[in-house]
């Protein structure tokens, strides 16, 4: 099953108008309203990214569960990989990681059991901060560090403790934190400091305006200029570890797990997915 399997599916559907959207409110089917968009030149498709954009994000489609149950049980649907069910398909934690059942589409919705429990995503909602967004999209820093690399490591239990404590500008965080962020192999062997790809607010040079070399810039966030400072994307949630980019980067990996860093972080499955998340998670 090749990574580009929702083009066809989805496709076929809407060519042959046996599925709805926006379009069919406007008097039109799916297929006349495609039409006459590719006549007035509206649509310029560009491989497999860009059909799904254009044929069913765009055109809000509904997503069945049949195809996301695909998607689980196929290999490299998100990219280089085994399939999501051969390490989540049950919801007990002594068979499957995390007592995560993505076998069927009760388990999707519920999440993982084992402590901390807690679903993936908030029906309804755009999952691309919530567990599923971030396991699929997010890479694991430093940049290129392998899912075999301890998480618990003292390096990141003084970030998540300094987080928990509500990241105060003190002087555990000037003498045990700060030099984290500014020294290589901090977090794994063989790797760069924060501070080699994070080091000002400006891009380039560099990434996503984020700068880790001061406390003041770590709390700004994000995209600063981007977005604007009052709209920063904040990475350090006073109190909140888990809901801190930094800390979500230096514990969470990627799935599959192995993928390359370099792989399409928004793969045109997962965006499949997050839509159907959207559209309600529905079952049927």
């Amino acid at each position: 099953m090749k990574p580009g399997i929702g083009v066809a599916l989805v496709l076929g559907a809407a060519m042959t108008g046996l599925v709805g959207g926006s379009a069919l409110a406007q008097g039109q089917s799916l297929s006349q309203q495609l039409s006459a968009d590719i006549a007035a030149g509206k649509i310029s498709i560009e491989g497999d990214d860009a059909a799904v954009n254009e044929l069913i994000l765009k055109r809000n489609i509904p997503i069945p569960y049949s195809y996301i149950d695909t998607l689980m049980h196929v290999p490299n649907a998100f990219g280089p990989g085994p399939a999501c069910v051969v390490c989540h398909s049950s919801n007990d934690p002594a068979e499957s990681y995390r007592g995560l059942d993505l076998s069927t589409c009760e388990g999707i919705r519920l999440g993982s059991t084992e402590a901390p429990a807690r679903p993936i995503f908030v029906v309804g909602q755009d999952p691309k901060r919530e567990i599923l967004g971030r396991r699929l999209r997010n890479n694991r820093m430093p940049l290129g560090v392998e899912f075999n690399v301890p998480t618990d490591s003292p390096a990141i239990l003084a970030v998540e403790a300094w987080i928990r404590s509500g990241a105060p500008n003190d002087k555990n965080f000037t003498d045990n934190v700060l030099p984290l962020f500014t020294t290589e192999s901090a977090f794994a062997p063989d790797t760069p400091a924060c501070t080699d790809c994070h080091m000002s607010n400006q891009e380039p040079p560099s990434f996503h305006e984020l700068d880790m070399s001061s406390y003041e810039g770590i709390m700004l966030g994000a995209d600063s200029i981007a977005k604007g400072v009052d709209n920063a994307t904040k990475v350090i949630i006073p109190g909140e570890p888990e809901r801190s980019g930094v800390w979500q980067h230096l514990a969470e990996n990627r799935m599959p797990p192995g993928i390359s860093p370099f792989e399409n972080r928004d793969h045109a499955n997962t965006q499949i997915m997050f839509a159907w998340v959207k559209q309600g998670a529905l079952c049927n």
